[in-house]
């Protein structure tokens, strides 16, 4: 494939049919970073106590919640037998952090709490798109100038774009559990996946190459950013790619694809036209469409590969799909009585806590040194310190002297 992005479409495939693959000059597309931070944000919004998600994008992109941070939020959560979240809500409510990480907290948690909220109300590939950009984790992406940045940006794109099949956020999940539980080591024979940048050098007796059409091959970026030098560098790959094949190579463009929910045409890449005639056999050859096949794209003549477009369904429309949003969020949340489940804590005045403490008894914090309890509410301790003054801080971070 041209770009990694294309790939996943065929993994997913080669996992429903029980068809073993390897990726060759690279991770999977469900193992790539951008994406299982991405993957973290959707499952910590549907599942607050997936630890390992939340530590995976609590500082990412950056927020000032270095190591010692990260490190107090899981003594909490051990010590009270809470997940990350619950430790981090706590902790931002005290001055056990600097002012900085409790800021940067609080407003993690705040986002994750409206996000959560926007489940019933919003499309789950818009709140993806949602929650990227309003982390920042785009921005991050767009900012970085390395040379793998845009094809980060592009597998999040075709992330997103792969939601589109599923009616749920829940259910998307769900899904990508499946894949990713499959077993990532292939035995005996399996077909190779790769780009065609991690084709150099290799050969195979059948080759596949799918998605030869402007725009993706020859890549869009590439005719943008470097005109007619991109063009003979795409046009080099174009020969890799076929060179690798040592008996059949088979070439495939479609004529139309899915973006953002809506059905485009697509037009065949002209590097289909440089092909000799007499070398090829052309399958499932049709009259042209849009008056491509009459007057040629572009400056490079008619194409024997055009072929018509497709119809779309109309299930597809914007229209469509704003009445089965609407449907869903009918079917949302009841009118019925509010239940709210509590747990019941007495307030100490001058007697001991559930853990333990008294108002008045000289105490050690591990940060903040000795000091005496003035007040006591439920697990939270306002201590005046030695030196530190008044803090108010969790029961678990303290110790009787």
């Amino acid at each position: 494939v041209r770009a990694s992005f294309q790939m996943r479409e065929f993994e997913e495939r080669f996992v429903t049919l029980g068809i073993d693959y390897r990726v060759v000059g690279g991770p999977r597309f469900y193992e790539r970073a951008e994406i299982r931070d991405a993957l973290a944000y959707l499952r910590v919004i549907a599942q607050p106590a997936d630890d390992l998600a939340f530590e995976r994008i609590v500082n990412v992109p950056r927020r000032g919640l270095g190591n010692a941070t990260i490190q107090t939020l899981h003594r909490l959560a051990r010590s009270a037998a809470i997940p990350l979240t619950e430790a981090a809500a706590q902790l931002s409510e005290t001055e056990e952090l600097k002012p900085k990480p409790r800021g940067a907290l609080r407003a993690l948690l705040a986002d994750f709490s409206r996000w959560r909220d926007a489940v019933e109300t919003m499309a789950h590939t818009e709140l993806a798109e949602l929650v990227l950009d309003e982390s920042g984790y785009t921005a991050m992406w767009q900012a970085d100038k390395s040379a793998d940045a845009q094809g980060r940006l592009e597998n999040l794109k075709e992330l997103i774009r792969s939601m589109e099949e599923f009616d749920s956020l829940s259910g998307f999940l769900e899904h990508i559990q499946l894949v990713m539980d499959r077993d990532a080591e292939s035995t005996g024979s399996a077909v190779s996946l790769m780009t065609l940048h991690a084709a150099k050098g290799l050969e195979f007796d059948a080759v596949f190459l799918p998605g030869w059409e402007e725009g993706l091959f020859p890549h869009q970026r590439a005719l943008d950013e470097t005109g007619k030098a991109g063009l003979e560098e795409e046009r080099r790959l174009a020969y890799v790619g076929m060179t690798r094949a040592r008996k059949r190579l088979f070439i495939w463009f479609a004529s139309n694809r899915r973006v953002h929910g809506l059905w485009q045409a697509s037009v065949p890449s002209r590097f289909l036209n440089e092909l000799p005639e007499s070398e090829i056999a052309i399958a499932d050859k049709a009259p042209g469409y849009g008056g491509y096949g009459a007057r040629g794209v572009g400056n490079y003549g008619a194409s024997r590969f055009d072929r018509p477009m497709s119809t779309s369904s109309s299930y597809e429309t914007p229209g469509w799909q704003r009445a089965r949003r609407a449907g869903s969020e009918g079917r949302g949340r009841s009118s019925g009585p509010l239940t709210i489940d509590a747990e019941l804590v007495a307030r100490s005045v001058d007697g001991a806590t559930p853990s333990g403490f008294s108002r008045g008894e000289r105490v050690f914090h591990q940060k903040f040194g000795y000091g005496h309890i003035a007040s006591i509410e439920g697990n939270k301790l306002t201590i005046d310190f030695d030196k530190a003054g008044r803090k108010k801080v969790l029961d678990s971070f303290v110790s009787k002297t």
